[in-house]
Formats: C-alpha cells, sequence, structure tokens
C-alpha cells in the first residue's frame, strides 16, 4: 500500500510538473517567423516526444525501489550500461568503416556478424535502460537531499529524465554583435548535408549568422538526455537540466529569454550545479571514478628524465578567449566582413591545434557563451558569468546560491547583491 502511495503521489508531481514545465520546451521569446519559414518542415516534434517520455517514465515509477537490485549490483549494471554505449558506437563505427572501405568486395554479407553483435548490443540497452535510468534518478534525488535541494524531503520538481536522440539547435545571430536570437530545435536524424544547407539558407536569406550545432541535454520534462559512456557527464547533464527544471518555477527561470543576461545567469547557474551535483554523485555510488587530486601548489613535482622541450602548452579556453575578445572589438567597429574572416582564420588555427570545430561565427559564440562556469573560453569579457561564479564562491552552500539564484529578475539585482557598481 505505501509503494502504491508513494508511486501515485509521485506520478501526480511528474504530470503537474510535465504541463507547468512545457515553457523550457518552446522558448518564450516572441518567434520569429522569418527564421522558421526556413525550418518548419523539420522542426523537432517536441509533443509527441513529451508525451511518449512521460508514459515510458509513469511505467519506471512503477518499479518500487526495493524490487531494484542492491547497491553493488546497480553500480554494476550502471557501468554495464555505460560500456554497453561504448560497445554500440565502436560496432557502429566499425560498421560505416566497413561499407566505405573500397576494398571490401561484399560488404553486406561481410558485416553480418558485426550487425548480430550490434543488435545484440541494442536489445540489451533496450532492456536495462530504464532500470539504469531509474537508479540514476534515485541516486541524483539521494544527493540533492543530502544538498538540502528538496522540498519536504524530495526534489521538486521530481527527478525525471530519459536518453534519446536528441534535435540539433539552429541558432541565429546578427551578423553586426553577437546576441543569440533564435534557438529552433531540428529533428534528429538531419544529416550534416541538410545542417549545412540550413545554415546556409538562413544566413544568405536573412543575412544573420546561423549554426545548427548538437547539445548535451534540453530541460523539457522529463528531461532529454544524450546518449553517451561517459557516466561523469551523463549524471552532470542530468543535473544540470533538473537544475533548469527547478529555475523554471522560479523568476529567474521564467525570464530565462528576457535578456541575454537572463539566459547566462540560468545557463551559468545550471553549469555550476550541476558539476557540483555531479562530483557528489560519483564520490558517493562510483568512487573509482573520482579523478585524482591534484597535487599541492607548493610540493614539488616527481622528478622526470631531463627532457628538453620548449613547444607551450595548447591552453584551448585561453585561445578561444581571445578569439571572442577581438571578434567583439572588431564587430563594435563595424568591421563585419573583417570579424568574420578573423573568425574563420582562428578556426583554422585552432583546428591545426587538434580541436575540429565546424564553424566559428556569431552563432557559435551566441551559443556557447552563455555556459560561463569557467573563467575565458567563448563568453570573452562578458561580466555576467564571473558574476554568477563570484556569489557561488561567497554562498555558504549550493542550495544558497540557487535559492538566491533563483530570485533574479536582471543582472542589475545579481550585481547589487554582490555589491558592484551597476550600470544600465
Amino acid at each position: 500500500m505505501q509503494v502504491f502511495i508513494r508511486t501515485f503521489r509521485i506520478t501526480i508531481i511528474s504530470l503537474l510538473c510535465i504541463i507547468l514545465l512545457q515553457r523550457s520546451v518552446i522558448p518564450s521569446s516572441d518567434p520569429i517567423e522569418r527564421i522558421r519559414k526556413f525550418t518548419r518542415q523539420t522542426e523537432f516534434d517536441y509533443a509527441t516526444w513529451t508525451i511518449n517520455a512521460a508514459g515510458v517514465k509513469t511505467i519506471q515509477m512503477l518499479l518500487d525501489y526495493a524490487d531494484l537490485p542492491k547497491d553493488t549490483a546497480r553500480h554494476d549494471l550502471v557501468i554495464e550500461y555505460t560500456t554497453a554505449i561504448q560497445d554500440l558506437r565502436m560496432v557502429n563505427y566499425a560498421l560505416v568503416t566497413l561499407y566505405s572501405d573500397p576494398g571490401v568486395p561484399d560488404p553486406v554479407a561481410a558485416a553480418m556478424q558485426l550487425i548480430a553483435q550490434r543488435n545484440a548490443v541494442q536489445e540489451r540497452i533496450d532492456t536495462i535502460g530504464p532500470v539504469v535510468e531509474t537508479i540514476l534518478q534515485q541516486q541524483v534525488s539521494t544527493i540533492l537531499a543530502g544538498l538540502d535541494l528538496t522540498t519536504i524531503g524530495s526534489p521538486v520538481p521530481p527527478v525525471l529524465f530519459h536518453s534519446s536522440p536528441l534535435p540539433y539547435a539552429l541558432i541565429v545571430s546578427p551578423r553586426e554583435i553577437i546576441r543569440q536570437d533564435a534557438n529552433i530545435s531540428i529533428e534528429t536524424g538531419m544529416t550534416l548535408e541538410d545542417r549545412i544547407s540550413l545554415e546556409e539558407e538562413v544566413a544568405a536569406g536573412l543575412n544573420v549568422s546561423a549554426l545548427v550545432e548538437e547539445v548535451g541535454g534540453i530541460g523539457t520534462y522529463p528531461t532529454m538526455v544524450q546518449e553517451t559512456e561517459d557516466l561523469s557527464w551523463l549524471i552532470e547533464v542530468i543535473a544540470h537540466e533538473w537544475t533548469h527544471n527547478y529555475l523554471n518555477w522560479h523568476p529567474l527561470g521564467v525570464n530565462y529569454d528576457t535578456t541575454p543576461e537572463l539566459r547566462t545567469m540560468n545557463e551559468t547557474t545550471a553549469s555550476l550545479a550541476g558539476k557540483e551535483i555531479a562530483s557528489a554523485v560519483i564520490a558517493q555510488y562510483y568512487p573509482e571514478r573520482v579523478p585524482p587530486p591534484a597535487p599541492p601548489a607548493n610540493e614539488a613535482p616527481p622528478e622526470q628524465p631531463e627532457v628538453i622541450d620548449t613547444a607551450p602548452v595548447f591552453d584551448f579556453r585561453a585561445e578561444m578567449h581571445t578569439t571572442r575578445v577581438h571578434a567583439d572589438e572588431l564587430l563594435a567597429d563595424g568591421k563585419i566582413e573583417e570579424a568574420e574572416d578573423y573568425m574563420e582564420q582562428r578556426r583554422l588555427f585552432l583546428w591545426e591545434n587538434g580541436y575540429q570545430i565546424r564553424k566559428l561565427n556569431q552563432a557559435y559564440f551566441a551559443f556557447h557563451g552563455a555556459y560561463a562556469d569557467q573563467p575565458g573560453g567563448a563568453a570573452g569579457e562578458d561580466p555576467v558569468g564571473p558574476a554568477v561564479r563570484s556569489l557561488r564562491e561567497k554562498s555558504a552552500s549550493l542550495a544558497d546560491f540557487i535559492h538566491v539564484m533563483s530570485r533574479f529578475t536582471s543582472f542589475q539585482q545579481l550585481q547589487q547583491a554582490l555589491g558592484l557598481p551597476v550600470k544600465d
């Protein structure tokens, strides 16, 4: 009876959340119909996905936690799942390579064993995936309770996610300034050629900067999370998107699209929270995955054979920061074409140093610059990210930080809270 009551209560709360949190499916800013004339036929169907995911989650809720494997078995099942995701990726890569090899006269026959292996791995993923999702939801919820991020003992909204292929995001920025004016979700099956074609059509048709980019998670409810073999990253995305769902009940989340500053405040808050929550989950449930501690700053490094290497270490975040700052300067001077040529030159420079960015333009920085949980990088000199990080450093706990951030409706309020000069 207690199991039924608990399941019923969580189901009612979750269904209420599905209704109230649907603002996170489609941004609340005014739709840009001139852009959507290029995307209407390929936009992602959130309504169908959400209904299907809600059904999956409702069935999963009927699984009593007492019926799940014990702690050790849960740990092993999650690790098996991530290993299977990695195996599936490798098998798919082997199949693509096989069919592309001109030296294989009959790739269909040669691929039979790989196809059988792929099908077996996919079947195992489909079998254990729902249980693994339930386990990870419980583990994240337990950590949230320990961090005082619950209401009457439970996270609100409940932690619910579903792993599936994610839509792409069409990002649109003006050419004369780096600013995200649109983020439109495009269906998952779009080929690279089609994505490039869409970018070019939107850019040429509207004289804007456009980029179709991959995303790791989306704050629907249940949240949408990319399949991955990287357990730490998977948990981080689960926590990141839960934080968005939490903020959506508060002024900061409600005003997500009101200004670029508020979008950066939302994303940086969720990024900081996602990393902290994920670290706590890994430490408690997967301690073997905790990275080794960095040596103390005053500790001499171990002696190594003398090697003369004068090559500087390539710092991607520093180089990206330099790129953003100079691009902003050129755009501020009205040198649009020069800024675009510069960004392309920098993209080639980054590519030569191992960072394979397909397109580096205003839309790229408009999208990635909002995730300012670390110094430097694509945010450039934007003061919003450093202010959010400063508030986290001054906060007594993650819960205090999130609760304070959740009440803000402007960047000026954050500046006032930090005692910083406020600029109009």
